[in-house]
């Protein structure tokens, strides 16, 4: 690798990190001024825990980030990855299905490793960071040890190698990633009580579902979806929002 190919995979890297981070500050920041207007007071004394929640996530977007950037990399210089943009490569009823395989298998890959994060080791040593925020804020959904970090940030460029992904799917998929990241964790309920109590609710996870995981632990473990937990006997249904 001669030092322009270098440059342009360091340079590749620090634009990818500084997007997640800029990601995460936008849609994170919004919620929380959301959380203050719609239920004020909410995060009331939480400064300090929001201050480290802040400080964890910023580290987890370079973690996130390096690897993004030299996927994004190669796949512009090499062509490494799945990914086309040419929406007529594929029939158009893949650009949906794309999407649904590849948010099954993240939410499949987040399962796992998060109830192997709850073992007594790796919670001791990474997932405690998580847990920390109590109650957890718009803030929390990135604020993981580095070692936690990791474990979420190879799933999405280990999946561009494996499933076809038009850009707009793979932007979406990231877009659904991190809203679903933070509003699971603001602490009240965006969606309306027929989503959540209804049909879709049974399937789909939202803040009412996962706020019973950081009040019970050993529960709710899901990402996007409720299959998982619902297969393996771990669904503990809804906490009070």
């Amino acid at each position: 690798m001669n030092v322009a190919m270098l440059s342009a995979l360091v340079l590749s890297a620090v634009a990818m990190t500084a997007i997640v981070a800029i990601r995460y500050l936008a849609t994170s920041g919004g919620f929380a001024l959301a959380t203050a207007r719609v239920r004020p007071g909410l995060y009331a004394a939480l400064g300090p825990q929001i201050g480290r929640e802040i400080g964890w996530s910023l580290a987890s977007a370079a973690i996130y980030g390096i690897p993004a950037g030299i996927v994004a990399w190669g796949w512009r210089q090499h062509g490494w990855t799945r990914i086309y943009t040419d929406v007529h490569v594929f029939p158009l009823w893949w650009l949906p299905v794309s999407l649904l395989l590849a948010l099954l298998a993240h939410d499949t890959w987040f399962y796992w490793t998060h109830r192997l994060m709850h073992r007594p080791v790796p919670f001791r040593i990474a997932h405690a960071v998580h847990h920390a925020s109590r109650p957890p804020t718009a803030w929390a959904a990135m604020s993981f040890h580095p070692v936690e970090a990791l474990t979420g940030a190879v799933v999405i460029p280990a999946l561009v190698f494996v499933i076809p992904l038009h850009v707009a799917v793979l932007g979406t998929v990231l877009a659904i990633m991190t809203v679903m990241g933070v509003t699971n964790h603001m602490g009240w309920e965006l969606f309306p009580r027929r989503i959540v109590h209804g049909r879709a609710g049974r399937w789909l996870i939202t803040a009412s579902h996962h706020q019973k995981h950081h009040a019970m632990y050993q529960c709710n473990y899901g990402l996007y979806f409720r299959l998982w937990d619902r297969a393996c006997g771990t669904d503990r249904g809804l906490g009070q929002l």
